[in-house]
C-alpha cells in the first residue's frame, strides 16, 4: 500500500484577510482571519483526502503550537514519525490575504527546523513509499544538509518528489543539486520554475527540468507535464478565486494521490488541476477537496474523465 512520507515542516498559520498590503512602516485593517496548521500539514491533507496514506516525518514542538499541529495531524488521520522536541515549540507563519486571493507569508521557524540526520533514520521507508522533499527544510542550515544526506541512503526504487518553494534562490547549490538530481519528480509553480532554470516561460522552464519528470502549476491556466516521452499543457478549471493560499499544496498533494493510485501522469495532473481549482475557491491553508468533489468536478467538465 502507497504511502506518503513528508520530510518538510509542518507549521502553524496565523492567517489574516488585508484588502491591500500595507505599505512599509504602515498598517492596515484586517476584514477576517483566524489560525490553521500549514506548510507540510496542507500536502499531506491534500494527499488524504484523494485516498493516499500518508506519514509526517518532520519534527514538531513543545507548546501551543505544537500541540495544535499534532492535533490537527490526528484528526486528518497523518501519522506522526518522530518524537515531539521538549525545547522548542513548533514554529508559525503570518499569511496576509489580499483582495485578488494573492497571499504573502512571513515565517519564523521552531522545532520543524531542527530535523537532524539521526532523527530521519528513524523513519522506515517501504517500497512503494512516495517520499516528499520541501525546498522550506533544504533552505535551513540544520534541515537541508541532513535531508540531502539521508536521501543518499534512499533506496534508488523509492519515488521522490521535490517541491521547492518560493525559498528555492535559497537552498545552497550544495544541498540543492543532490537533490535534483535524486527527484524523479519535480513539482513547482511559474516563479520557482524560473528560479531553477532562467526560463520565463513555463513550456521553456519545464524543458529545462526534462532530464527528470517535472511539473509547473501555471494558476488558473492549469499546469504544464514534461516527463520523458512528451511536454503537454494540462488545462485548468475556471472558477472565482477567494484565496490562492494552499493551492499548490492541494496540486501537489492531488497529484501524488494520482501516481500513487496508477493513474497516467496527465489524468494525475488533470485531477491535481481540479483539486487546485476547488481549493482556491475556499479560504484558508488546508482548504484541499475531498476525492468525491474532485471526481464530480471531473464528470462534470468531462464526463470520461473519473473513469479512464
Amino acid at each position: 500500500m502507497s504511502r506518503l512520507v513528508h520530510v518538510g515542516q509542518v507549521i502553524v498559520d496565523i492567517v489574516m484577510y488585508v484588502p491591500r498590503l500595507p505599505e512599509r512602516g504602515g498598517d492596515v485593517l484586517a476584514t477576517g482571519g483566524g489560525t490553521e496548521v500549514g506548510g507540510g500539514f496542507n500536502v499531506l491533507t491534500a494527499a488524504v483526502r484523494q485516498g493516499l496514506t500518508a506519514a509526517y516525518g518532520g519534527m514538531h514542538g513543545t507548546g501551543p503550537w505544537g500541540d495544535l499541529a499534532r492535533k490537527r495531524l490526528a484528526q486528518e488521520h497523518i501519522d506522526v514519525l518522530q518524537p515531539k522536541m521538549s525545547a522548542l515549540d513548533t514554529g508559525f507563519t503570518v499569511a496576509l490575504v489580499d483582495a485578488e486571493g494573492e497571499r504573502t507569508f512571513a515565517t519564523t521557524f521552531g522545532a520543524e527546523g531542527q530535523l537532524r540526520t539521526n532523527d530521519l533514520r528513524r523513519i522506515q521507508i517501504f517500497p512503494d513509499d512516495i517520499v516528499y522533499v520541501s525546498g522550506y527544510g533544504l533552505a535551513l542550515p540544520v534541515n537541508g544538509p541532513a535531508v540531502n544526506s539521508w536521501l543518499s541512503t534512499v533506496d534508488p526504487g523509492i519515488t521522490v518528489v521535490l517541491d521547492p518553494g518560493p525559498l528555492a534562490a535559497e537552498i545552497p547549490e550544495a544541498v540543492l543539486k543532490p537533490v535534483i538530481d535524486r527527484a524523479d519528480w519535480i513539482s513547482c509553480n511559474e516563479r520557482e520554475a524560473k528560479l531553477l532554470t532562467g526560463e520565463d516561460d513555463p513550456v521553456k522552464a519545464v524543458q529545462a527540468l526534462r532530464r527528470r519528470n517535472a511539473i509547473v502549476r501555471t494558476g488558473a491556466g492549469g499546469c504544464v507535464l514534461a516527463t520523458s516521452d512528451d511536454v503537454i499543457a494540462v488545462p485548468g478549471f475556471p472558477v472565482e478565486v477567494v484565496d490562492t493560499n494552499g493551492a499548490g499544496d492541494a496540486h501537489t498533494g492531488a497529484f501524488m494521490a494520482g501516481l500513487a493510485a496508477g493513474l497516467p501522469p496527465r489524468q494525475a495532473a488533470r485531477r491535481a488541476n481540479a483539486a487546485a481549482a476547488i481549493a482556491v475557491t475556499r479560504r484558508g491553508p488546508a482548504s484541499a477537496p475531498t476525492i468525491e468533489e474532485v471526481h464530480k468536478l471531473l464528470s462534470d467538465e468531462e464526463p470520461g474523465d473519473v473513469a479512464d
